[in-house]
């Protein structure tokens, strides 16, 4: 195995009596895209402010290549920040803040100049050095910006939020070019996300924190389609949690009551216990809905969640459907145009899924989740 690129052992943050990071262990392995995904709080900027050197560690270490940098100033660590909202200074032109930590550095003026047009091609600035950032739009700000954070060649590009500023089709648009980018220079990258979507796209891995702890650590696919936890499950993507009273366990799949009619089955996450409280998670799309017959008994035994359609939304690409069944449980399922039509609110509708399309957590709900 290749030696990481970044290294986190055991990093403890305290500001006063408050702990914001509890041990974090995580590896980046070199030229792998890692995003550090979670709600506002749960201490993924701080953890990546202290791999910049910004903050101090309470506890643990950081390395980069190797080198243990825990104790290292900003300015002597392989790495740069890309902060927010690009942060270019006012009164220089773009190339001027681009080659700027260059001169600091003491390259000759040729040698930056040279670095300076390689890098306005790269970010697709090139003819635009000459401009202030004030004649710059948002996106031009953000490309401008990653360009001044790759101009010395820093071993690791921190980026804390770099799009979070910017509208919708553009921030789509930069998602996409900045991993490109990533890919062309074969370069490492730590990101700071609070947008699922924005992880799923960008990331080889994405590392879930939540108060201060990592939650789960896996490939977009994994994240998405095997979470390791009920918080995990809501936070990436869309999903239906449903609590109950584990029926039965067989050969890992677990059957939930949640109610005195429903039934649901999925895969056990863990050890369960018969008679125990647990938790089912199902995606919307995981789900297939077929019309039932008005006339049977919504309490009548059903192969399937049985539910009444409450609403319809048209989202575009999908159709959204929410049914409640007799036992008062809401399931949102994901259609296409064409398999929702005729589908009207009040309609009878049996929903079915794949058992190992869906996640069984013993017990909890998302707010007593660490």
């Amino acid at each position: 195995m290749s030696e990481a690129a970044v290294r986190v052992v055991g990093v403890k943050k305290q500001f006063g009596d408050q702990a914001v990071l509890h041990g974090i262990d995580l590896d980046v392995a070199p030229n792998e895209f890692v995003s550090l995904l979670g709600p506002s709080g749960c201490g993924k900027t701080t953890l990546l402010r202290i791999i910049a050197g910004f903050e101090q560690a309470s506890a643990g270490r950081v390395e980069v290549a190797g080198t243990d940098v825990t104790g290292m100033p900003p300015h002597k660590r392989p790495t740069n920040l890309v902060f927010q909202r690009g942060a270019l200074f006012p009164h220089m032109t773009v190339a001027e803040n681009i080659g700027y930590s260059l001169k600091l550095r003491g390259w000759p003026k040729a040698r930056i100049g040279a670095r300076v047009d390689e890098l306005l091609v790269l970010v697709r600035l090139d003819g635009l050095g000459g401009r202030a950032p004030t004649h710059l739009s948002g996106g031009q700000i953000q490309r401008a910006a990653l360009a001044r954070a790759l101009a010395p060649q820093p071993t690791v590009l921190l980026l804390d939020e770099p799009l979070s500023a910017l509208d919708l089709k553009l921030r789509q648009h930069m998602q996409l070019e900045l991993r490109a980018l990533q890919r062309q220079l074969a370069a490492t990258f730590i990101y700071v996300t609070h947008d699922q979507t924005e992880a799923l796209v960008m990331s080889d891995r994405i590392a879930i924190m939540n108060a201060g702890r990592l939650v789960q650590v896996g490939t977009p696919r994994e994240i998405y389609t095997r979470p390791a936890s009920v918080f995990a499950s809501d936070f990436i993507g869309e999903t239906n949690l449903v609590p109950g009273i584990v029926a039965s366990v067989d050969d890992g799949l677990v059957t939930l009551a949640a109610g005195s009619v429903t039934r649901l089955v999925g895969r056990a996450s863990g050890a369960m216990v018969i008679g125990s409280t647990a938790t089912l998670s199902v995606r919307p799309e995981a789900i297939h809905l077929t019309r039932t017959d008005a006339a049977v008994d919504p309490g009548a035994p059903v192969d399937g969640h049985r539910g009444q359609v409450r609403q319809i939304v048209y989202l575009g690409a999908r159709v959204r459907v929410e049914s409640i069944s007799s036992d008062g449980i809401t399931t949102w399922t994901d259609l296409r145009d064409d398999e929702a039509e005729g589908l009207s609110p009040d309609d009878w509708v049996t929903l079915r899924w794949a058992p190992d399309a869906a996640s069984v957590w013993a017990g909890g709900t998302i707010g007593t989740e660490a």
